[in-house]
């Protein structure tokens, strides 16, 4: 079990829990959940790289204590 944080540069940051294994479109169900936005709405980015839903955290080297970018389409 991990911690991924989120952060979207407008005051909303929230920690979720979660496994290497998980897809990023599982990862972006269990952040929909928290702030309540459809998860087809969101885009998660670190640096200039977007990330695909069907790839999984471990794949794109996601750690515990990591923070991503969220953004809302």
């Amino acid at each position: 079990m991990i911690e991924v944080i989120c952060n979207d540069r407008l005051g909303k940051k929230i920690r979720v829990k979660c496994l290497e294994d998980d897809t990023i479109g599982d990862f972006k169900k269990l952040v929909a959940s928290q702030i309540g936005t459809a998860p087809e709405k969101i885009i998660l980015k670190k640096s200039y790289t977007t990330f695909k839903d069907h790839i999984t955290l471990a794949d794109y080297e996601i750690h515990n204590g990591m923070s991503l970018e969220l953004y809302y389409a």
